[in-house]
């Protein structure tokens, strides 16, 4: 990720850590991961997730402000009373709920392996396979990310290559300095979508969240453990808009398929 880069509205926003701003949300996000969540130069916040913020401020009458975080800060930074909640495609996970609590799961999405069409990988249709192949050969991963747990613990004979956001992951993958790359499979198509993907391809294997406790139980809005109250909150309005299927339809738009995980 662009490090540590901070939006404007961030450096704002930034003075004001600590309790919870009257009638404003501070909503961290990473904004280099599409398209869930994407932040321009001017420090405008698009992207699934950012969708989902808006939304939710709509239901509790609150203004949004976004804060944009480098991915593997955003728990030390929401601890830190930096902003409110973390809205960032981040998985569930038990060692997550550890540090923080999480509201319930509003979205998921299978992950898969992108390699070179010529690759030994790309034939391979099973994980436990796939795993033993990866053998030797260097995965990137974006560090701090359940894919990064997740290879950690089921390929330790693989060269895992953590790198602070996807792009510079499919920058090495591109120029064949990574073997292989592991992420949801929005954020690889994206990839695959671009001249610099023409000669790569999935691994024809989905890898979803019951295959290992790594990849964690959906993907949640991050809130402090002692905010309970406004958990209460996010919960009862995450669920309104999954039954009335606002989240449906904003994770069509950007993913071209339904995302959305039932209210548990």
């Amino acid at each position: 990720m662009k490090l540590k880069v901070l939006s404007l509205i961030a450096l704002l926003a930034g003075a004001a850590t600590g309790a919870q701003a009257e009638g404003q949300l501070k909503i961290g996000t990473e904004g280099a991961y599409p398209p869930w969540s994407m932040a321009d130069a001017n420090g405008a916040v698009t992207g699934f997730d950012a969708d989902v913020g808006n939304m939710l401020c709509t239901k509790l009458a609150m203004e949004c402000v976004f804060v944009v975080q480098a991915f593997d800060g955003l728990i030390p930074a929401l601890q830190a009373k930096q902003f409110d909640i973390i809205i960032s495609g981040m998985s569930i996970t038990a060692d997550r709920k550890k540090e923080i609590n999480f509201s319930t799961g509003y979205a998921e999405l299978a992950n898969k392996v992108v390699v070179a069409k010529d690759s030994d990988l790309a034939g391979i249709t099973e994980i436990p396979a796939l795993l033993a192949a990866l053998d030797g050969h260097s995965v990137g991963v974006q560090a701090g990310t359940t894919h990064a747990h997740f290879m950690e613990k089921l390929a330790p004979t693989a060269t895992l290559k953590s790198y602070a956001t996807l792009d510079e992951m499919q920058i090495d993958l591109a120029n064949g300095r990574v073997d292989a790359g592991f992420a949801d499979v929005s954020a690889l198509q994206s990839f695959l979508d671009k001249p610099e993907g023409a000669g790569f391809q999935f691994v024809d294997v989905n890898i979803i969240s019951t295959f290992d406790a790594t990849l964690g139980e959906g993907v949640g809005v991050g809130i402090r453990q002692d905010d309970t109250d406004l958990k209460a909150k996010i919960d009862t309005a995450l669920c309104e808009l999954i039954a009335d299927g606002s989240i449906k339809a904003s994770s069509e738009k950007w993913f071209k398929m339904d995302i959305s995980r039932p209210c548990q």
